[in-house]
């Protein structure tokens, strides 16, 4: 295979809403470009990119996957992605490593739909080059009107016309406003007709180049004072500003084809060729530390890992941007995460499963290699000791979270390793174990993707999984100052246990003042690691108690802050004074004195008015403005207090804090009442008390299940 350098790449990736024919386009491509002899079908199940068995069985893309054409002395790598926020990961980060973005709108749904509004606010994080696609122009329902008006609104009169359909005696055609000419298809698509614009349709084509030639000349100054010189520019002058405009994020080219009938994916095509940036157009990559990577031969490699997946019959297969240098067949690079060195026995371009072999890629070639031993996605591979340390991606936090278990407990094991692979392959899905709610759990991006991940753990790891509600990580704490003493007694022949403890707890806060009527002789506070602090007063006069026991009792009291008196959560931020006792010269002990602190503190404990502390969540929620009212109610009645809200475009953004408890089946419902138009976004905010009818809700249930 020819080698390119990167002026000569172009990286793609489509994305769009579900059905909006990313897959169909990307099919007819390759086939315009003769790498494969006939298209296959979504519904036929044979195209190059949607080859994985869940996605057969869906009918719709679930992964990201990488293809290739070659195209008038350029390499296109295209990325086909999902249609459904579900699978979200796999759109990001194609788009981390695409140099410029495709997205293709459905005309017969009016163009942009739900899932488009929210891949466009990540390629808008990235500002990445961008261009439209409004796909199935020939079909009876399209509206093309309304579908350039959804783009218009999405992006702003950043948004300009390349082509517009119309229709010849009888045929479909395609007027291209920067080339000038109408493409006249065939029924069965294919190489057009290059015809001149009908009469009736000089004046459209004119005001649209001439806004064509504004928009281009307005990215470059030098282009800016011939456009003043000349009054217009010329189509090598159009293409140099119109690539400078999608490079400065500020100019949106918008075409339309017919991917399933194969009509305009050639003009396209060599749109991609000619204008839309280079791996060598856009800035250099970044390294965490800020530094740039230079593309200039000779150039220590550095490769970046932007997808990791697992055949059943290959194993690890491992996808990767050249961000630095080039690499070749057998070399051996540093992972800056592990340290590890790992050898790349082999170089694939990949076009679905099918994977070709090459010798070297050079910089902004994306390829793959099998069988690395200590690499995930996100991971740099460098040259030895250069070390390089490219910025990751970052992907959203999960939407939902389930507790999950093995039906059968003989496989936990397996179900754990099968997870963790899950994982490796998407970020996104979130895996571990807490050890405070004794549970597995696995965080994801909607219902639809935690079936995925279902399918999977059955489908390839033969593992039947069962997914629940999660259980909440409550905290407990006291009210009020409560004393209590206790002594523990016992003799069973020979040396007996003994020891007696008098102490007084209080509710701690940051920067309260010392406690009074004590004579404190030692002070230990302990942060504790689920969250808040235990101070512990020694307050022992007249040595009743020897020093040497103090460790003992402070132990036990741990011991019972570990598992809780009211439902066996951690209790936070109370302070103790441990000031009287007895002991025996020979019967006490250690263990007697831990036995004693832990009952003196569990009894003073439930007569401080102990108190249930819940994680209540920061909560943000994009949706758009129309709908605010019923999302607003909704948040309502899940407890939450509503802190502000803001404006952004037809969007509303509401920032709230919620309960945690209240959140479970969140996603599901938001989608609901926003027809998936709402996005949110949470994180740990506090712990807050709950009420008193919650409370006595969860005592109670806690004690009907132990």
């Amino acid at each position: 295979m020819k080698i390119y350098d990167d002026k000569h790449i172009k990286n793609v990736v489509f994305v769009g809403a579900h059905n909006s024919g990313k897959t169909t386009l990307a099919e007819t491509m390759l086939f315009e470009a003769g790498l494969i002899n006939r298209r296959g079908t979504v519904e036929n199940k044979n195209t190059v990119s949607d080859y994985h068995e869940v996605e057969h069985d869906r009918e719709a893309s679930v992964f990201a996957t990488p293809l290739h054409t070659e195209w008038r002395n350029y390499k296109i790598n295209i990325i086909d992605t999902p249609g459904l926020d579900d699978f979200i990961g796999e759109i990001i980060s194609s788009i981390r490593v695409a140099d410029s973005v495709v997205m293709v709108l459905n005309n017969q749904h009016g163009g942009v739909e739900v899932g488009t509004e929210i891949v466009w606010n990540y390629i808008d994080k990235y500002r990445k080059p961008t261009l439209f696609v409004i796909n199935q122009i020939d079909h009876p329902a399209g509206n093309f009107e309304q579908s350039l008006a959804s783009i218009k609104e999405l992006v702003g009169n950043s948004a300009v016309q390349i082509q517009y359909p119309l229709i010849i005696d009888g045929a479909q055609c395609i007027l291209d406003v920067l080339k000038m000419k109408v493409y006249k298809f065939g029924p069965e698509g294919g190489k057009p007709e290059k015809l001149e614009i009908p009469e009736d349709q000089k004046d459209m084509a004119d005001m649209l180049h001439n806004e064509l030639v504004e928009k281009a000349a307005e990215n470059d100054e030098e282009l800016m004072e011939l456009y003043f010189d000349k009054g217009t520019l010329n189509e090598d002058e159009m293409r140099q500003g119109i690539k400078a405009g999608m490079l400065n994020h500020e100019l949106f080219p918008v075409f339309c084809l017919s991917a399933l009938n194969d009509m305009g994916s050639g003009r396209l095509m060599g749109f991609i060729d000619n204008v839309a940036p280079s791996a060598a157009d856009l800035k250099p990559e970044q390294t965490v530390d800020g530094q740039n990577l230079e593309r200039i031969p000779g150039a220590p490699t550095a490769l970046f890992v932007f997808k990791t997946v697992y055949e059943p019959n290959v194993g690890q297969i491992t996808f990767f941007k050249v961000k630095s240098g080039e690499v070749n067949a057998n070399d051996k690079l540093e992972n800056s995460r592990t340290g590890k060195m790992e050898t790349l026995n082999q170089l694939f371009i990949m076009d679905g499963k099918n994977r070709t072999p090459v010798n070297k890629l050079t910089v902004g070639d994306i390829g793959a290699t099998i069988k690395l031993k200590f690499t995930e996605t996100n991971d740099t591979l460098h040259i030895p000791h250069k070390p390089i340390v490219i910025k990751p991606i970052q992907y959203p936090a999960p939407r939902i979270m389930k507790a999950v278990f093995a039906e059968n407990k003989n496989d936990e094991e397996k179900l754990s390793d099968a997870l963790k692979k899950i994982h490796s392959q998407d970020p996104t899905v979130v895996v571990k174990y807490s050890s405070e709610l004794k549970q597995m759990l696995v965080g994801c991006q909607g219902e639809l993707h935690l079936a995925t991940i279902n399918w999977a753990l059955k489908n390839i790891y033969g593992v039947e999984a069962r997914f629940e509600r999660p259980k909440i990580a409550y905290r407990e704490t006291i009210q009020r100052s409560s004393s209590s003493s206790y002594r523990h007694k016992k003799q069973s022949g020979g040396a007996g246990q003994f020891g007696e403890v008098h102490l007084k707890i209080e509710p701690w806060y940051e920067g309260m003042p010392e406690p009074e009527g004590f004579n404190v002789r030692g002070k230990e506070e302990v942060e504790l690691s689920w969250g808040g602090k235990l101070i512990f007063y020694n307050c022992i006069v007249g040595g009743v108690i020897d020093q040497r026991y103090l460790p003992s009792i402070m132990k036990g009291i741990l011991e019972v802050m570990e598992d809780g008196p009211l439902t066996h959560s951690y209790v936070r931020d109370v302070r103790v004074m441990v000031y009287d006792g007895k002991m025996h010269s020979v019967d006490s002990n250690d263990i007697s004195f831990k036995i004693a602190g832990a009952h003196a503190f569990k009894e003073a404990f439930m007569n401080a008015r102990p108190k249930l502390l819940e994680p209540v969540q920061e909560l943000v929620v994009r949706v758009p403005e129309e709908m605010v009212g019923n999302v607003m109610t909704d948040l309502q009645g899940r407890r939450s207090i509503i802190q502000g809200i803001e404006s952004n475009k037809h969007f509303q953004i509401l920032k709230c804090t919620t309960p945690l408890a209240e959140l479970y089946g969140y996603s599901t419902q938001l989608r609901s009442l926003t027809q998936g138009r709402a996005t949110f976004s949470s994180e740990f905010n506090s712990f807050e008390l709950v009420p008193d009818s919650v409370q006595e809700k969860l005592i109670k249930d806690h004690a009907t299940t132990n």
